[in-house]
């Protein structure tokens, strides 16, 4: 057998190193990637929760700037009270 076939190049070690590295470097980058994702699926979720309160708080407003005129409150509710889902009207 010669020297070759028992022991590999500079050229194979340095090789096979850099497709290391590079490997190594495409795992953090997906894991951080994966870790970016579910952080922007929290704030999307979370400005969508801040939807439904923006809205409890514009029908408030609305009552209140009406205060003085007759004001009413339709009867059908599409979700939970409290939520901001019910539909304030001024006749």
């Amino acid at each position: 057998m010669s020297q070759h076939d028992e022991e590999p190049s500079y050229f194979e070690r340095e090789r096979d190193r850099l497709s290391r590295e590079i490997t190594n470097g495409f795992e953090e980058l997906l894991s951080s990637t994966n870790v970016l994702n579910r952080k922007l699926e929290e704030v999307l979720g979370m400005t969508k929760e801040y939807d439904t309160i923006a809205a409890l708080w514009h029908s408030f407003y609305q009552l209140m700037r009406n205060s003085g005129q007759e004001v009413e409150i339709e009867e059908e509710l599409l979700g939970l009270p409290g939520t901001g889902s019910h539909v304030v009207s001024v006749k």
